[in-house]
């Protein structure tokens, strides 16, 4: 297990098994060099997230590789800080080898760590508030709650607005929607975080497919699926499925004083970037980014 991996805890799944945002054939074994590099943009990553008094930040990674599709970061999650100062990251993860979602819990190091390609990587942070934090700490830490939001069902790409599936950004919209409104626990918790989520307009941005051959995966690949979309997304080929961008987009609207950090690296160096336009491609400074160099 990498250093700041997650921690077992009662009902909750430890994350050392292999592949868990990825495909289950994936093979996650890093060089020392490799390893060595995410550390180090690991601990600037606990840097920004410690940086005020917030306790709470929705933190997103670029997982897998979906550039294709014009998106960026791929996995999101709600971190906290314990009264230790050690930073946690709460979040769905498919376990590959169970054959179900489950609930995690993982340090910053272990988080950062879950990408496709050591060679260049992201990581995004939306900090919130102090007030607006200790609104939805209560929540996030129900061990309850946060295990009856979980459905029994993963898809990759599932639809933001059925109960059939879920993906991992749709546990954290749902998990935002039960804090927010100080939701309480008992049946059909699911049913009504999206009822609020509906009612408070989350609209997750469409993701334009792009062809009618990549609606046939789901019929090759047990993790995607389409029969929960309505046919007039199908048809459309353009499906609604929560992504990082959407979580931060209806964040930033519920919480105007959320300030959001984005870090970088490549083979070279590691770049931190503040404010809400994106970051450059390829990991590249731009005015007033910080840049740490790399040996």
């Amino acid at each position: 297990m990498v250093p700041g991996a997650a921690q077992a805890m009662p009902n909750f799944a430890s994350s050392g098994n292999a592949g868990l945002s990825r495909f289950c054939d994936k093979d996650p074994s890093l060089t020392v060099a490799e390893e060595s590099r995410l550390l180090r943009f690991a601990a600037i990553v606990r840097q920004e997230l410690s940086a005020g008094d917030s306790d709470i930040a929705l933190i997103s990674r670029s997982g897998l590789d979906l550039s294709r599709f014009g998106i960026r970061y791929s996995h999101a999650a709600l971190a906290w800080r314990a009264t230790s100062g050690a930073w946690s990251a709460r979040q769905l993860y498919y376990a590959c080898d169970e054959g179900m979602p489950r609930i995690f819990d993982q340090g910053v190091a272990g988080f950062t760590m879950g990408t496709d390609n050591p060679e260049l990587g992201y990581i995004s942070a939306v900090r919130l508030p102090r007030a607006a934090a200790d609104e939805l700490r209560p929540a996030l830490l129900d061990g309850p709650r946060v295990l009856n939001l979980l459905a029994t069902q993963y898809s990759a790409n599932a639809y933001a607005y059925s109960l059939r599936y879920q993906n991992c950004n749709q546990w954290v919209a749902e998990m935002l929607a039960v804090a927010w409104s100080d939701m309480p626990d008992g049946p059909q918790l699911r049913a009504r975080a999206q009822d609020w989520l509906r009612a408070n307009h989350y609209a997750p941005e469409p993701v334009p497919v792009g062809s009618r051959i990549l609606m046939w995966l789901p019929a090759f690949v047990p993790l995607l699926h389409v029969d929960d979309h309505p046919q007039e997304d199908r048809d459309a080929l353009r499906l609604r499925v929560s992504l990082p961008a959407s979580l931060e987009t209806f964040m930033r609207q519920r919480v105007p004083g959320s300030d959001r950090v984005e870090i970088c690296h490549n083979d070279k160096q590691i770049v931190v970037h503040h404010g809400w336009e994106p970051m450059a491609e390829g990991c590249q400074a731009g005015p007033g980014d910080r840049v740490v160099k790399l040996d």
